[in-house]
């Protein structure tokens, strides 16, 4: 089943289309994120005005380099020993559509341990795009259940796989790393 729900949600990715998917945070909305038409269908879906703010999934740290000019040593190491979903704020985003970088050209990157993610992103080849399941200005939800009629109605594909998990789950803790290794919490 896990395979034939990736292979559903690839298919959707690369035609620009909007999944709703679960990570290994919180359910998430997602797109290819080197899509900038796509990256704005799912920033209308948000009712978010202004670029940036979103997160991209990778599936192995080795891919950083294809969308940070220069990543810091210390964030390979952060990686590997954080027990928590992390995402890390770059500087020096590229070759990601411009609508997903934020206007200090930063952008934030979770390496994702999740089964279906992985698979996902291995599958897919390319960043996806991983915002949490909300209208901007609502609250996140803690699981499927909790999603708005109006985000299930407006995406293109809801992964049917983790949708009877009522644990309630929480966003990534989010931190900013410099060049230099200086470095600042956003979310804890």
């Amino acid at each position: 089943m896990l395979k034939e729900e990736v292979n559903k949600a690839v298919e959707v990715l690369r035609t620009g289309g909007i999944i709703l998917y679960p990570t290994d945070t919180v359910w998430a909305l997602g797109c290819d994120a080197t899509n900038e038409t796509a990256v704005n269908k799912l920033l209308a879906l948000k009712k978010k005005n202004e670029f940036g703010g979103l997160i991209i999934l990778l599936d192995h740290e080795n891919k950083l380099q294809s969308y940070v000019r220069e990543v810091p040593d210390i964030a390979y190491d952060l990686i590997e020993y954080t027990d928590k979903p992390l995402t890390i704020v770059y500087s020096g985003a590229k070759n990601l559509a411009p609508n997903v970088i934020n206007q200090d050209a930063s952008i934030g990157i979770r390496i994702v341990k999740h089964d279906f993610c992985q698979e996902l992103l291995q599958r897919f080849r390319l960043p996806i795009v991983s915002t949490s399941a909300n209208i901007s200005t609502e609250a996140t939800p803690a699981n499927f259940s909790e999603i708005s009629e109006q985000i299930i109605d407006d995406v293109d594909y809801i992964v049917n796989c983790e949708q009877d998990d009522l644990t309630p789950k929480t966003p990534s803790t989010i931190m900013k790393l410099e060049p230099d290794g200086r470095f600042v919490f956003i979310r804890k």
